[in-house]
This record gives C-alpha cells, structure tokens and sequence, in this order.
C-alpha cells in the first residue's frame, strides 16, 4: 500500500531527539528532550502510583492521566527551543511572556493534526490543569521534572563532572519544598538506587526475593 502522509504531528514530536536540553552547561553525556520526557513521565506515573496507595487524600488522581500529561509536558519545545530555567523563570514578565509563547506553539502542533484530534491533544500540549484534580496532576508531573532533573545532576556528578554540582543542591532544595509525602517516599526508595551499579541493582533485587 502507498501511503502518503498529510500530517506531520507526530514526525515533529519525533524530533524531539534532536533538542538537547543542559545547553548551558558542560554534559559527559548529552540528553535531549525526547528521552528526558520519557523518565518524567515513568516518575510521573509512580508518583500517581503512591499518592493513590499511599496518600490519597485529599483524593485519587488518574494515573493515566498523569502519565499522559508528564510525556507531552515539553513537546513545545520542539518550536520554542529548551530555554535555561534561569531564564525563563528569572521574573514575572519573562515568565508570562513565555506562557504565551508554549501556548502559540501548542497551537501550532496541533494544526498538524486531523481537527478531529485537535482539541485533545491541545489539552495534552497546553493542559488548563483545572480544580483540584488538576492542580494536583500539576504539581505531580511538576515535582517528576524536578526529580528527573536531580537524577540527570546525580549520574553527571558520579562521572566525575562537577559542573551540575551545584544545580544539584539548588534543585534538591526545590524537590523539598514541593512538600508532598509521594514525592519524599519516592526520593527515598527509588532515587538512592539511581547510584547502583549494574551488580549492585541485581544483588538488590535478589535480596528483596528472599
């Protein structure tokens, strides 16, 4: 069959292998939005995970819905280009003019899309996160993009890099005002592991089958 293709929507998103985010800074190894938006999203949905077994008050989010929202939470940098956290939050007006920004370029996305699945992924692009359920599914996938940037931080650090050293402490000092008991359960049982070599994770997971 011969297939000709009308709608570039997800051809783009696959090009988000080519965004390297960290541009500020000296990496031993380059990582870009597309992978970086994968563990955001696997952090994401295990932070659902918990706050649903573990904390569910003041009550349960959807998981799904988290993991969703955690995997598209940078796709417009596709358009906008990853911009330093220093800069892009460094004061208010900076800080609405990029909103704008993400929101043109969320637009401009999903043009790309037959209308029919326009306005859906519009909501995944540029998410309303409204009520109580919304803002709880944003600080979730907020505190992952946190938690992800800390691991990236902690595996340069353990090659021998010290240029994330102190983007480490900054961002753990952000991790722990965030204030949520998922995340600190999460920080403690699964971010120590991150620093595991290959045998040790094995030996681990032998011991927890005994």
């Amino acid at each position: 069959m011969n297939y000709q293709g009308s709608y570039g929507f997800f051809a783009m998103l696959d090009r988000m292998q080519y965004i390297n985010r960290w541009g500020l800074m000296r990496n031993n190894r380059v990582e870009n939005i597309k992978e970086h938006s994968f563990d955001v999203a696997v952090i994401a949905h295990a932070l659902a995970v918990i706050h649903n077994n573990e904390f569910p008050e003041p009550s349960k989010v959807d998981e799904f819905k988290v993991l969703a929202y955690a995997l598209y939470h940078d796709c417009t940098e596709i358009i906008t280009g990853d911009l330093p956290t220093p800069i892009k939050y460094r004061n208010e007006t900076i800080k609405q003019a990029y909103k704008e920004v993400e929101h043109e370029a969320a637009e401009r996305l999903s043009s790309l899309l037959p209308s029919m699945m326009q306005d859906e992924y519009m909501e995944l692009l540029d998410p309303a996160y409204e009520g109580e359920d919304g803002q709880m599914v944003k600080r979730l996938v907020k505190a992952a993009d946190r938690i992800a940037a800390y691991i990236k931080c902690m595996t340069e650090e353990a090659s021998g890099n010290t240029e994330f050293t102190s983007a480490k402490k900054t961002i753990l000092e952000t991790i722990d005002n965030i204030r949520l008991p998922e995340v600190d359960y999460f920080m403690e049982k699964f971010v120590p592991s991150y620093g595991f070599t290959l045998d040790e994770l094995n030996s681990r997971k032998r011991e927890d089958n005994i």
